[in-house]
Formats: structure tokens, sequence, C-alpha cells
């Protein structure tokens, strides 16, 4: 059995090899077959075209080729025909057609577009729109766009609107994309936007006079009164933006980019020089003309776009300021929010705004009187310096400083001016943000001798992107101090996220707020809203002298625009006494002097 079991096992192996052969020849012919069936299956069937979907022949079609209308749309000229299902997407539309109003059952209506914003680019982008699953939306385009979706209600296209603008905020398109956002109701990009201009205000628009020229005045104030505005430098450099913008909203021909016309203005600077130096030798009494052109930068070098404006300001033959002439009644807002107390901390800057006689004189006059006050007060009560006030006190009076890192590393900086005897000095050392009091002793007798003095201060450091639109933004909180002599306190660890280049700006209060209600009052009386008054001669004699006397000292317009050689009483000596210290303190101190001397110039104040 086992024999016989061990034949049939042979002839059972042979079987299963053979059969097993019989498997495999089978598989490789099946496969051949199979793959013979595949590639001729291949060769002969069809190939799958993709055709137009039922969106695109709708946009096609009906659209396009405008078949099957049975509404015909007017504006600006041009005729759609159109579907009323389709349009009926716009509640716009939708009411019109199924209202009781007369359009519901015509078959042409007419549009009048009375927004200047709409155009027939982006009422065919629109329409089309409705007919279609997508829209093409340009920065150039997109305000367009926007106005024509705001017309007729159609809230998605307004929201891709307002995504491409937060995108495409830059310098060009930052002012317009503010104004149609406050028109518009996009509160997204006008929140975006006002960032963008707070941040880069004094950085990009002091270089593009086009661009500066195009704020509003509504629009400079709410810049001017922010306290997250960067203030590169100093209150001065604001002002000296103030009055470029100024001029050139007077002057909308003037195109200070256009070699031509720069090269007229020059002419005309130069012929009215001569002119008004003719007449000044002919009568030497009316010299604060020839003073000016004495000083100017045009006797020593070429012209330049500085020297125009600040001509144009010096050269008035108006004794009152430029804010109460019919011209500058509207500009009085933005100055209103100016911290015009900060213009009086350095005496070129305030030779330069009285000269400019753009601000009235009551306002320096009150600011110089209220600085010698608080610096009486700093250097006979210890106690004496801001505490705990209520932050919209602190960002209503506090002084606005800025500066540029360009890279990392250890940097240290001051900004120009008298600062009350405290001497305040940034340290930015890695991801450490300092401030120091710095006292040295040959400084001793310029500096305020109080132990401790007492300040208050917020810090702001922000990154920007390639469109200087602003990456990531950490803010210290509001800050008392009261540093001894030569001690540094940390201000901020910053955040990794913060890549340079890096804006700084520095909120500071280092006196108490002195309240400034005489320029509540200038606004609302009676005799500068009818300008038959000057506002710097309003309760004077309108005989501007140039010599002030002890009866005059505290109303005459120009009682303190020229310096005598020696003050005729102590009353003189006193509200003289501010500036002469801020010069002295200023010549003594280890800053560059340049930052200030000249409008033009903004240039950071290092610490050597």
């Amino acid at each position: 059995m086992g024999q016989l079991v061990v034949k049939l096992a042979q002839p059972v192996s042979n079987v299963a090899d053979i059969l097993g052969g019989r498997r495999k020849r089978k598989r490789s012919i099946d496969s051949l077959q199979t793959n013979s069936e595949e590639s001729n299956n291949d060769t002969q069937s069809p190939k799958k075209k993709k055709l137009l979907t039922t969106t695109q022949y709708i946009y096609q079609a009906l659209f396009k080729e405008q078949k099957n209308s049975d509404i015909a749309i007017m504006a600006l000229g041009k005729v759609w025909n159109l579907h009323k299902v389709y349009l009926s997407q716009s509640p716009y539309f939708y009411s019109m057609f199924n209202g009781s109003w007369k359009e519901s059952c015509q078959d042409f209506v007419h549009i009048k577009i009375l927004d200047e914003r709409i155009t027939l680019d982006a009422l065919d982008a629109v329409f089309g729109s409705m007919y279609s699953d997508e829209i093409e939306i340009d920065a150039k385009g997109v305000i367009s766009v926007l106005a024509t979706a705001t017309l007729f209600h159609l809230d998605g296209i307004i929201d891709k609107c307002t995504e491409v603008m937060i995108e495409s905020i830059n310098a060009e398109t930052a002012i317009n994309y503010y104004e149609a956002a406050c028109q518009y109701g996009c509160q997204n990009v006008k929140k975006s936007a006002f960032v963008w201009l707070e941040t880069n205000l004094l950085c990009i628009y002091t270089k593009y006079p086009n661009l500066l020229r195009q704020i509003s005045i509504e629009l400079m104030t709410a810049l001017i009164s922010s306290p997250d505005l960067y203030v590169m430098q100093t209150e001065f450099s604001l002002y000296t933006l103030l009055r470029n913008w100024i001029y050139l909203r007077l002057h909308p021909n003037y195109d200070p980019e256009n070699p031509q016309h720069q090269a007229q203005q020059q002419e005309e600077l130069k012929l009215q020089q001569q002119q008004q130096a003719n007449e000044s030798s002919n009568n030497s009494s009316n010299s604060s003309s020839a003073l000016s052109l004495s000083n100017s930068p045009s006797d020593r070098a070429p012209v330049t776009s500085n020297d125009i404006v600040q001509n144009f300001f010096t050269s008035r033959r108006e004794k009152r300021s430029f804010l109460s002439t019919p011209d500058g009644q509207q500009f009085l807002r933005p100055f209103l929010a100016l911290r015009t107390q900060y213009l009086t901390n350095h005496h070129m800057d305030l030779k330069i705004v009285l000269n400019d006689n753009i601000i009235p004189k009551e306002w320096l006059h009150n600011h110089v009187l209220s600085n010698w006050n608080s610096i009486l007060k700093v250097d006979h009560l210890p106690e004496e310096g801001p505490k705990n006030l209520d932050p919209e006190e602190f960002f209503k009076n506090c002084m606005r400083c800025g500066r540029i890192l360009l890279e990392p590393g250890y940097q240290k900086w001051r900004w120009t001016g008298f600062n009350f005897g405290l001497d305040l000095i940034l340290i930015a050392d890695s991801r450490i943000l300092s401030i120091r009091r710095h006292h040295r002793n040959e400084h001793e007798r310029l500096l305020s001798l109080q132990t401790k003095r007492q300040f208050m201060i917020r810090a702001s450091v922000t990154s920007i992107n390639s469109q200087r639109q602003p990456v990531y933004t950490q803010k210290s909180d509001i800050t008392s101090l009261c540093l001894e002599k030569n001690e540094e306190v940390t201000l901020m660890v910053m955040d990794s996220k913060l890549v340079h280049p890096l804006l700084i700006s520095v909120n500071v209060l280092v006196v108490p707020p002195a309240p400034q209600t005489f320029k509540e009052n200038l606004l609302i009386c009676d005799e500068f809203a009818n300008a038959s008054v000057p506002i710097s001669e309003i309760g004077a004699n309108c005989e501007r002298s140039t010599t002030p006397t002890s009866s005059s000292m505290l109303d005459d317009g120009n009682a303190v625009c020229l310096v005598p050689p020696s003050p005729p009483n102590a009353a003189a000596s006193a509200l003289l006494l501010p500036s002469s210290m801020a010069a002295s303190h200023r010549s003594a101190s280890a800053t560059s002097t340049s930052s200030t001397a000249s409008s033009s110039s903004f240039s950071s104040t290092d610490f050597l």
C-alpha cells in the first residue's frame, strides 16, 4: 500500500507539475490577450474631452452672447441685454423686479450712475459675475468694483474686494483705500489703511509730495490726533510735514516731482527774494522779510522744495498768523491736534515756527509760560511729576518720538530738545528695549538735581513687510517710572516675531499736563470765526513792535519773536528763559544739532 502510495505519489507529482505548467501557460496567454485587448480598447475607444461646464456655458451664451434676454439695462451710455432671473441675485434688482416699482413691468431700465467711482469695466465685471462663479479683481480697479457691488448690494463681491484691498495696501493705495472704505462702510479696510498710514506717514509721504497732497483735512486731523502715530524723530518733524502739506493743498497745480515746475518755482522764488531784498534796503524798519531771506539757503545753496514752501509763509505780508486768515482757517483742526507745546523745547525749532507765523503766537506764549512753570516745579518739588494719569489724558498730552532700527545689535539714542532737565536714553540690546536716566557729572548744572524723577512712558515696536504693512506690533503698558540718576530699567522684551527693520515709537510725559483751553476759546471765538481780527492780535495792539514792553508781554502777537539784547524787565526775563535754557542745554548735551536745525532733516540724534 505504501508502495502504491508511493507510486501514486509519483504520478500525482507529475500530474501536478503538468497541470501547473498548463496553468502558467494559460495565465501567460490570458495576460497577453488581456493586454492586447486593453491596447486595442485604448486605441479604438474615443478620448474624453472636457467640455464647457454649465457655468461657463451660461456665461458664454447668456451673458457674452446675450441670448434669450428679457431685460435691457442701460448705464453710463452702454446697454446690457440680460436676464431677470440672474439679476435677481442682487437685492437691488430683486426689489426692482418684484416690488411695486414701475421697472417691474418694463423690459428696459436706465440706471443713473451718480457715483464717479463706478466705471464701465466694473459694471461689466459685476454683471458678468451673476452668470458665473468667479470675478476677476485687481488692485487697480478694486475700488470701482467695490462701488458697483455696493450699489447692487452684492455682499459676496464686497467681501472679495475687502480681501484684495487689505492685501494690497501700500504708499500709492492707502489714502484712496481709506477714503473708499469710509464711503462704502468697509470697516476692516478702513482700520487696516489707517494703521498703515499711522506707521508710515512720516517715513513715506515726506518723500512723495504728490501723494501727501491727497490726504484730506479730515484724515490728516485723525492721523495727527492719534497717539499711535509713529512720529519719526520729534513733533517738529510733524509740524514740517503739515507745513508742506498745506502748501501742496493750496497749490494743486504745483508738481514738485516735475523738473520744469521745480525750475519755474525756483526762478520765481529768486525774483521774489531779490525784490524783497531791494524793498528791505529802502525801508530798514520792515526787516522781518530781510531777516528770513538772509538766512535762506538760496543765498548759499540751490533752492529746494523746502525753501519754496518756507518762503511762501515767511514772505507773507500779513502780520496775523496764517491760521487766522481765510485760507488758513480750513487747516485749523490738524494744528489743534498737533502737540504744539513740544515745538518750544529747542531754540532752532522755535525760531523756525516763529518766522513761519503759521501758529497763533498766543499758543506759543502759553506753552512757554506753562513750560517755565513746570521747570520751576520740578526743580523745587520732588514729588512733582505725572503719575497714574488716565490713559486718555496721557495720550492726549504725551510727547511722541520715533526711530527706525535697520539692523539688530546694541544701539542707544536720545531725541533732541530740552526735556525739563531729564536726559532719557533709549537702549536696544538684542531683544531688550530699556530706558536710562542719564546723568553725567559735567552736566549736572544743566540737568535736574532731584534724586528721583517721575515720568510716564509707553513703547511700541512694529515689524513691517516689503509693502511696509505692519506684520507684527508689540506694545508695552503705560508705565509710571521713578528713576534715580543713571538708573536703567527694561521697557520691553521684544517678541521673536519682530524682524528688522523695526519701527519704534515712544510716548513719554515728564511733567504734568497743563490745560490748553486757550485753543478751544480761540476756536469758538466770534472774532476768530468771522476772521475780522487776527488770532495773534485778539485783545492786543495791532501794531507789532520789535521790542516787547512790560504791558504787552503777554498779549502782543510778536512779543517773543525777536529776542532783545537784554530783557527790559523781570517779566521779560522769565518768558525768555525757557528758550535760552533749551539752547544752552542743547549745546552742552552730547547730541547732534543738525536734525532740527533744518526743516527737511529728520535724522535721529545718536548718543556718543
